[in-house]
């Protein structure tokens, strides 16, 4: 596998990765190295080979395309040198960046089949993350080299059926198009695991935040619903104090400090820092409510975030943006939903669960029983067995079902428990 990610914080890559192990298949990363760590490391069965890049978070574009011509001429190399020993029999490549699936050509010229997994949409996101910079002409070429990179690869792995829609209609074959979802695991989001807590049982109202601190997820909207949420509480004469706590690292591209002390909010609202991902279900444990909130966009309009499932895999109420890919997702009566960017319809949105203790339980039932529809455990099946069709027999295949390229929901799947895309 090569990814352009520190292997420790990356779930998607982790997942996967320790899936092959469990399965009986070696596996070598080839990742980002933080300073600090060793250059290599077996984590969890897994033989991480960390190269002398790092990431740099919110820089400008010409810094990341050197990170990035960094990171492929190194992966490429170790990439050659590690094949002469191991003899690959399949090199999975992780985006983003598209094109860094060419760091694996010599090997496709060596016979080696290639797996590309888009985790995202690569014309979309830089729209999102530089709206100055962006334009026809440059949309265009990361489309085309969004092309390339699928031409390069045997087969191409998505996270959502949105996403497949998206490849396809762009004229890629369905037949070469497979979604793994980005689902957690349950055997480490279970919450039988963590000490129970009852809602708001010390008389606090808990909100929790797991993930990056970037331009993506509005956090400064869901601090002003915060304080609306307050107020609402405080009229209704309810004894409630509510605090809000944000695990994540902070890359300074939103000034959210400066946020919460203009909102007057510095003993609501704590900043924890990133958190290694086996102590992100304990953080969850000890909350009342999960927040997801994301800016709707046309990056965000192909997205899912994996924390709704974290959130219901713990049997947390979840709170998310109401984005195309959610309500696709999930039923009306699993997640509850929020206008994008609407710090008053959030407020009230949390403030009629923490009302409301039978919308909770029914909630909270309700999606953690599309969750573990939806859970690693069972999207690890067809993972694997695309793997081993590719690694042994890339004809094979053509057997494993591909991305229905228009997912729906079934006619009835919006009133009852569990409905399936």
């Amino acid at each position: 596998m090569v990814s352009h990610s520190y292997y420790e914080e990356d779930p998607r890559v982790r997942r996967e990765a320790e899936a092959l192990v469990a399965a009986g298949r070696p596996v070598d990363v080839f990742a980002l190295r933080r300073p600090g760590t060793a250059a290599w490391e077996i984590v969890d069965g897994v033989s991480v080979h960390r190269l002398d890049v790092q990431r740099h978070q919110g820089a400008g574009i010409p810094t990341y395309l050197a990170e990035y011509a960094a990171f492929f001429w190194r992966a490429a190399v170790a990439l050659v040198w590690a094949h002469r020993r191991r003899r690959y029999a399949l090199v999975q490549v992780h985006s983003l960046p598209d094109p860094l699936v060419f760091a694996a050509l010599p090997l496709r010229l060596a016979g080696v089949p290639i797996l590309l997994d888009l985790h995202e949409a690569m014309p979309e996101f830089f729209r999102m993350r530089f709206p100055g910079a962006a334009n026809p002409l440059v949309h265009a070429l990361l489309a085309a080299a969004e092309r390339a990179s699928v031409a390069t690869a045997d087969a191409v792995l998505t996270v959502n059926e949105a996403l497949a829609a998206r490849l396809v209609a762009e004229g890629v074959p369905a037949a070469k198009v497979y979604v793994v979802r980005n689902a957690p695991a349950l055997t480490r989001f279970d919450p039988a695991r963590y000490p129970t807590r009852r809602f708001a049982e010390d008389g606090v109202v808990r909100l929790v935040y797991t993930g990056a601190l970037s331009p993506v997820y509005e956090l400064d909207c869901a601090f002003e619903a915060v304080v609306r949420l307050r107020r609402r509480l405080a009229a209704a004469d309810e004894a409630l104090a509510v605090r809000f706590d944000v695990y994540g690292r902070d890359y300074g591209e939103v000034p959210l400090r400066a946020k919460v002390a203009e909102l007057g909010l510095e003993d609501v609202v704590t900043f924890h820092g990133r958190i290694p991902i086996e102590q992100v279900p304990a953080a969850i444990a000890a909350a009342d409510i999960g927040l997801a909130p994301t800016r709707r966009t046309a990056f965000t309009d192909f997205s899912l975030s994996t924390k709704l499932f974290e959130y219901a895999a713990m049997g947390k109420p979840v709170v998310a943006s109401a984005l195309p890919m959610v309500e696709r997702t999930f039923s009306p009566e699993t997640v509850a939903r929020y206008a994008p960017g609407d710090p008053d319809d959030l407020a009230a949105v949390l403030e009629r669960l923490v009302r409301d203790p039978a919308e909770r339980e029914t909630r909270v039932a309700r999606t953690r029983a599309r969750v573990r529809e939806l859970a690693w455990e069972r999207e690890a099946e067809r993972y694997l067995a695309l793997v081993e069709a590719l690694a042994g027999d890339p004809t094979a295949a053509g057997s494993i079902p591909t991305a229905d390229p228009q997912p729906t929901l079934e006619p009835s799947a919006a009133g009852r428990e569990g409905g399936e895309p």
